[in-house]
């Protein structure tokens, strides 16, 4: 799985069928030996700690603008 950096959109698929996927953006990057874990703001305002596993879990980068001239 491809590690996310801050900033950057999480999209978690639901276990369940006809449920919506979550959606939140990465506001920690934690580490704990090898493994990486993340704290997440959902798009419903609520912050958690995310221990993604293999599948679940897509993310979108961040995109950055370039600075004008």
């Amino acid at each position: 799985m491809p590690r996310g950096n801050v900033g950057d959109r999480l999209v978690v698929e639901s276990e369940r069928v006809g449920r919506a996927a979550r959606e939140g953006e990465i506001l920690e990057v934690l580490r704990s030996g090898t493994e990486v874990h993340y704290r997440v703001r959902w798009n419903d305002g609520h912050e958690s700690t995310l221990y993604p596993g293999a599948g679940s879990v897509s993310i979108i980068r961040k995109t950055v603008r370039a600075a004008s001239s």
